[in-house]
């Protein structure tokens, strides 16, 4: 059984990681085609292109690695079966339950291989890129309203509100634009705060500069003498949102591992904003890593066709376009999921669920009857 083992494994790793291979160049090579009309402008140069999308590459791998498990074991596997290879490891006693059994162990190998990718190296170069490409722009612009932050704390008239929107951070990494407008207990508008630019650090506290304060009365106060405007080359601003809770708000979701998803995420549902979609994407990258057991369960039917059952390049192509419905299905299920307000952890997990199982159920099919 170590002499099959190992047979396969050499086998289908080897396919796996050509296929990945030849995705990562192709998409490097779209990366950095689609970025040249970037050179020259806000001071990009050709090095600066292509290292940002070097810097894109563990990212691509990430959400490319299940289809290229697919088509990778699909592609090993057709080919033995036309050879007739896997007939004869079947008539020396590879069973369907043993075929399955060492199958799934290299899908939860490539899973792992997966998680590592997704939570620890893509977000890391995902935030190099965004950092080097906002250095050489002259910053980072949000786009739409820029980024919304909330959070409560107790005033003198009871709980106040207070509503943050950042539209964007400059090219060494200061936050720019910042509008901060303090509501009382009963929703009134008590102060605003318009700054050019600042830093949170580490306990919470905000360094604005260039700050325009406003002061609104408050509820019994009359209005006479009492609204109050100053202008601050500096002030601090206490607050209970850390800089990890910024970075998520201005950073794209894909720089963001599971862990800072699931924080973030309690931090909206927390501060009473819309949290289904990070909730979604949180179950979403939690769960993908066992889309590679799902895509080696989808190609060991085809170790059972019989090679006058459609070509090699056929069975690669039917593979190929499994896996495009199968991320196809993933995303258009996290749009509806969205839309609908479904549970998150359902919408994350059924198309995974829904492919498992048309693929056990041919396989049964095909070990059964074929």
């Amino acid at each position: 059984m170590r002499t099959v083992r190992r047979l396969l494994y050499r086998d289908i790793v080897s396919s796996v990681f050509f296929v990945a291979l030849a995705f990562l160049s192709l998409f490097y090579f779209i990366d950095v085609v689609d970025s040249m009309d970037d050179i020259g402008r806000g001071g990009r140069s050709f090095g600066g292109v292509v290292m940002t999308a070097a810097l894109e590459l563990p990212g691509h791998f990430y959400e490319l690695f299940p289809i290229a498990v697919l088509i990778g074991t699909i592609y090993s596997l057709a080919r033995m079966a036309q050879s007739s290879e896997f007939t004869i490891l079947r008539t020396g006693g590879l069973g369907p339950a043993r075929a399955l059994r060492l199958l799934a162990t290299l899908g939860i190998a490539f899973g792992a291989l997966t998680f590592v990718v997704g939570d620890y190296v893509a977000p890391a170069s995902e935030r190099q890129a965004v950092l080097l490409r906002a250095s050489s722009s002259g910053g980072l612009r949000i786009d739409g309203a820029g980024a919304w932050l909330k959070e409560k704390r107790p005033g003198p008239d009871g709980e106040h509100s207070f509503s943050i929107n950042l539209a964007g951070t400059s090219a060494s990494g200061a936050l720019r634009g910042i509008r901060i407008f303090e509501f009382d207990a009963a929703g009134r508008l008590v102060a605003q705060i318009t700054a050019r630019e600042g830093r949170v650090a580490a306990d919470g506290t905000w360094t604005l500069l260039d700050a325009d304060v406003t002061h609104w009365p408050l509820a019994g106060q009359t209005v006479d003498d009492r609204v109050r405007e100053q202008r601050l080359p500096e002030l601090r601003w206490a607050s209970t949102l850390t800089p990890a809770v910024v970075a998520a708000a201005v950073l794209p979701v894909n720089t963001m591992t599971t862990a800072e998803l699931w924080r973030y995420s309690r931090h909206l549902s927390h501060q009473e904003q819309a949290a289904q979609g990070h909730q979604i994407r949180f179950w979403q990258k939690a769960l993908y890593p066992l889309a590679c057991l799902v895509m080696v369960a989808l190609a060991l039917p085809f170790a059972y066709l019989h090679a006058r059952a459609g070509g090699l390049s056929l069975k690669v192509f039917g593979g190929i376009m499994l896996g495009i419905s199968f991320v196809l299905l993933n995303n258009l299920a996290g749009h509806i999921g969205l839309l609908r307000d479904w549970t998150p952890w359902v919408v994350a997990a059924a198309p995974s669920l829904l492919y498992l199982l048309l693929s056990m159920a041919a396989f049964t099919w095909l070990v059964r009857f074929r």
